[in-house]
């Protein structure tokens, strides 16, 4: 880090950006694509909802695996590994014969771009000196935003002129530039931990996330209605996965405190702030979660038709990307627990106007604005940022992975919640503003535990501690 000079440290940020950007791309245009590629594969709404399904499942059981390997490899080789099965899913949909192959293609992507995200985030905490990481940080948290804002448009487009294939064909040759650029530019860091894999925790997490994604996905929680909604809890199709995840749960604690590396790197919970970070992150994940039922709401307050409902997202969106990056730069001026405490307070308010106030379209823009602005906190740079502090600098990139699976689990939890809570009270205007009320609810809680996190000093003198033991260990 010490040798790098500031155009060098501008390229690298550069790069990482374009990396994420490229998986968080296949996320915002997939949807378009989906119609598309019902008709040409003749499978039906359940079957076609897996292809979404089959990414999601792989991202988060690659996750905690990438984070483990780049600790102990090297982050440049993984990102670079991560980027190039990233290309060889695109390449395995876009020519898929059968549909079993578009899933497995999707699978393939999901397990590389699990990487991509807690990698390059570590890779910022090796090559940015500590009161510059808030803003670094803050540019890659942007790319969501700026990836659903030109996804869908982009999307469009490809399909329109090209057809669906080329929605992942097109990742080929970017790929194939981001490679190149790696190769020159990321430093070639390996921190080098040399213990025995952690075999059996990486069997029991992936199969814990496994068993926690089929059975919420099984829910259907879009679909559900009140004479359903509790019942579906109890189908032979949802709670033998959601009962094997609970089992789970406690097996992985205990082989993991007995590991001499574990996968899931538990001696992190040590630490007051990393415990009080991941239920954050659960939390955020809630609040991300409401973004996609927000459509529904809107066609059944204002009559408007889907294509519209989706548009009028775009300020939600649009307050996410700009949001971001002045998360970042405030970090580095203010440190993290006053931007936690205004973002999820702004999600707060915005949770709570969709609940308490009688809606119309001026309330919800600025409900939208609020939760864009309060997620582009809680999602991008502030909760990675402290990670980066708190970990030792040998399990960075595994302690950027529990982000990642926290907030993942929150995205799942937190869909199941809002479409059983919505559908429950008749699946109307009603049930889902009780719903964002719920999540709302939820929001003030992270706000009270936002207080408890380090004043800006404590963080700046234990970022200290760790810059000076990972300059004793090199």
């Amino acid at each position: 880090m010490k040798n790098l000079t500031e155009s060098q440290r501008k390229r690298i940020l550069l790069l990482l950006f374009f990396g994420v950007l490229m998986g968080a791309l296949d996320i915002a245009i997939v949807g378009p694509a989906l119609p598309a590629i019902q008709r040409a594969f003749q499978v039906n709404d359940r079957m076609i909802a897996w292809v979404v399904t089959a990414y999601i499942l792989f991202n988060l059981v690659g996750t905690p695996l990438m984070a483990k390997l780049a600790d102990i490899i090297g982050h440049r080789t993984i990102y670079i590994a991560d980027i190039l099965i990233f290309a060889a899913g695109s390449l395995v949909v876009a020519l898929s014969p059968a549909f079993w192959m578009v899933l497995l293609g999707r699978a393939i992507q999901g397990f590389g771009a699990s990487g991509i995200f807690p990698v390059a985030a570590a890779v910022i905490g090796d090559t940015f000196p500590p009161e510059k990481r808030g803003s670094a940080l803050g540019m890659i948290g942007a790319v969501f935003g700026v990836a659903f804002l030109i996804g869908p448009i982009l999307g469009g487009v490809i399909l329109k002129f090209l057809g669906w294939h080329w929605l992942f064909l097109i990742n080929i040759p970017v790929a194939l530039v981001i490679v190149l650029f790696a190769l020159r530019l990321l430093p070639n860091e390996r921190p080098g931990l040399q213990k025995p894999f952690d075999y059996l925790g990486l069997l029991i997490t992936s199969a814990t996330l496994a068993a926690l994604t089929i059975g919420v996905n099984q829910l259907d929680p879009k679909n559900l209605s009140p004479d359903t909604v509790f019942v579906s809890l109890f189908s032979i199709r949802v709670w033998p996965f959601l009962l094997t995840a609970t089992v789970l749960l406690p097996v992985l604690w205990f082989v993991e405190k007995r590991a001499e590396d574990p996968v899931v790197q538990v001696a992190l919970f040590k630490s007051r702030q990393i415990k009080l970070v991941t239920v954050i992150a659960l939390g955020a994940g809630f609040g991300e979660a409401t973004l996609v039922f927000v459509p529904v709401l809107l066609v059944l307050a204002f009559g408007v038709s889907p294509h519209t409902a989706s548009f009028m997202l775009l300020p939600a969106v649009l307050a996410m990307a700009i949001g971001s990056p002045l998360a970042g730069r405030m970090l580095d001026k203010r440190g993290s627990r006053l931007v936690i405490l205004l973002g999820s307070g702004l999600m707060a308010a915005g949770m709570l106007i969709i609940g308490l106030i009688p809606l119309t379209v001026a309330t919800f823009y600025l409900a939208a604005v609020l939760v864009g602005l309060g997620l582009s906190s809680l999602l991008g740079s502030p909760l990675r940022y402290i990670m980066l502090n708190e970990a030792p600098h040998h399990y960075r990139t595994a302690a950027q992975a529990l982000i990642r699976l926290f907030t993942g689990t929150g995205q799942l939890l937190g869909s199941a919640f809002v479409g059983a809570i919505a559908a429950s009270l008749g699946g109307d205007v009603k049930g889902f503003t009780s719903a964002y009320l719920a999540v709302g609810g939820i929001a003030v809680l992270i706000t009270l535990l936002a207080l408890a996190l380090k004043s800006q000093s404590a963080e700046q003198a234990t970022v200290q501690r760790h810059e000076a033991a990972a300059r004793g260990h090199s």
